[in-house]
């Protein structure tokens, strides 16, 4: 029997994502459904760090440390208009760890994971000086550096690379259920379709063990753990580009980051969560966790009613029987369903920083139960957009020079949300469109919709642009209306690179 893909992914956060594109790219035939939107849950809902895990150290996850700081730095090479290196203080409060312990891990994070670009860790004083801005009176602290990404472009990009070697992505399309024929599986898929797969991959994240049990023939698991994660968004705390990792009297960190300019993120928390991931919501006792260990270090106080937004998310964190939920493992874990082919691939757990390591061992996992295909190649090939003739500097400035009328700050905004591909924003030569708010230029939502497979106004001001925390419900409106101006509705959504029949005719394609 001859299937219709090899690969059927199911899921797409950055997992699903990354393994269709490293799975694409080896020249697999790839299908992936996502029952929402690309991002749409977990992978939007990260404290958006590209990072080695300081903490982890302590829980004597060397081999996680090690794996994530080389890919921190594989991926500033692979995304460098999307990923940024961050400068992180961390205050040295009474009570908690001693300087001794911190110097030391911070010594092992410096080397773990080989030679780094970054500049290393140091002990520093705060009062007085850049590093305190904003602190209670604390006179000593450590800076060391890590990475920060925009995690839901992080996983569209990762689609459009998969798109653009032949991936099928279909997104607003469920997952109905699969039986297991002579050679493939026999999948139902929510757009009212079958296909057959030589094997599925489940990367369905909080989902994933809902998935196996509609799945009888598939190996039981044990259910993931499944841990809420929450984060604050508040009103600017400190000036400067660097973030602060504080340390709370239960021995969890809280990291404070500058959000969107003019904001600052807080989290994150670890709860045990039951119920819909999709319902995910942050508690009246999560935020007066954030806001008592911010109060704790920060001049200006933040009540509850400062809080301008939040999010939460769920992840599927694989069951190792640590008792308190903050130390159950964050390494990624793969596992078989089926003692034959045809297979079916489980993602339990992973983090955002590790996902192309991830996909490059599901591809190589799964090697013995498809075709032939090629080897490794994801670490030396860039993102989409990630090939830049330079720095993200150097390009930003460019962009400038080329599009004065984009304006300073929507020029190094746009720069660095779709580096090199920023030109496929104006297939019409000059012509910008109009301003809908917040320098969302109505060009810009013409490519979301025609090539990143927006939709929606969640789509296009909270996951793709941050532009809803700046517009609210105003810049909504007027992004719904124009979509609907549009006919933007329950159709079929162009793949990147294909005709669309989206308004105005795409051209350069």
């Amino acid at each position: 029997m001859t299937s219709d893909y090899d690969l059927l992914v199911i899921g797409g956060g950055i997992n699903g994502t990354g393994i269709a594109r490293d799975a694409a790219g080896r020249g697999l035939r790839v299908l992936l459904v996502e029952r929402d939107d690309l991002a749409a849950h977990t992978s939007s809902a990260s404290t958006k760090l590209i990072h080695g895990g300081l903490r982890y150290l302590e829980q004597y996850e060397f081999r996680l440390v090690r794996e994530s700081l080389a890919e921190r730095e594989r991926l500033l090479t692979l995304a460098p208009h999307l990923i940024r290196p961050m400068r992180f203080v961390m205050p040295l409060a009474k009570g908690m760890r001693p300087a001794w312990l911190i110097r030391a891990g911070l010594f092992l994070y410096d080397r773990l994971g080989g030679t780094s670009r970054l500049p290393g860790s140091k002990a520093v004083r705060l009062r007085g000086t850049p590093w305190g801005a904003g602190l209670k009176p604390i006179e000593r602290g450590f800076v060391y550096s890590d990475g920060w990404v925009d995690d839901a472009r992080l996983v569209v990009l990762n689609a459009i690379g998969a798109a653009e070697m032949g991936a099928d992505i279909r997104t607003r399309t469920a997952f109905l259920g699969a039986v297991r024929e002579a050679d493939c599986w026999r999948a139902r898929l929510g757009d009212g379709s079958e296909v057959t797969a030589l094997a599925i991959v489940n990367a369905a994240g909080p989902w994933v063990g809902q998935l196996l049990e509609g799945l009888p023939d598939a190996a039981r698991e044990r259910p993931p753990r499944l841990v809420k994660g929450s984060h604050i968004i508040v009103p600017r705390l400190f000036d400067g580009e660097h973030a602060y990792i504080l340390q709370n009297d239960d021995r969890r960190i809280i990291f404070a980051i500058p959000y969107e300019e003019e904001f600052t993120l807080v989290g994150t928390t670890d709860k045990p969560f039951a119920g819909d991931p999709a319902t995910a919501s942050i508690d009246p006792d999560e935020v007066d966790y954030l806001c008592a260990c911010i109060n704790r270090y920060f001049e200006r106080q933040t009540a509850p009613t400062d809080v301008v937004s939040s999010y939460s998310g769920v992840r599927p964190l694989y069951d190792d029987g640590s008792e308190n939920v903050s130390e159950v493992t964050r390494d990624y874990v793969l596992r078989f369903g089926m003692v034959q082919a045809p297979q079916l691939l489980s993602v339990f757990g992973g983090k955002i920083t590790t996902y192309r390591r991830l996909a490059e061992q599901a591809l190589d996992d799964l090697a013995p139960f498809l075709p032939p295909m090629g080897g490794q190649w994801t670490a030396h090939r860039p993102l989409p957009g990630g090939d830049l003739p330079g720095t993200i500097e150097e390009f930003v400035a460019q962009v400038g020079r080329r599009r004065p009328s984009l304006g300073e700050h929507n020029a190094d905004r746009l720069a660095r949300a779709y580096g090199t591909r920023i030109e496929r924003l104006f297939p019409d030569g000059e012509n910008v469109g109009d301003e809908l708010g917040e320098g969302l230029l109505t060009a810009e939502v013409d490519y979301l919709v025609r090539e990143e497979w927006a939709r929606t106004s969640d789509d296009i001001l909270r996951r793709r642009t941050k532009l809803g925390l700046h517009g609210g419900p105003a810049l909504t409106a007027r992004v719904e209306a124009y979509l609907a101006s549009n006919d933007i509705g329950d159709g079929a959504i162009p793949t990147p690179g294909q005709p669309s029949n989206w308004r105005p005719e795409p051209t350069g394609n």
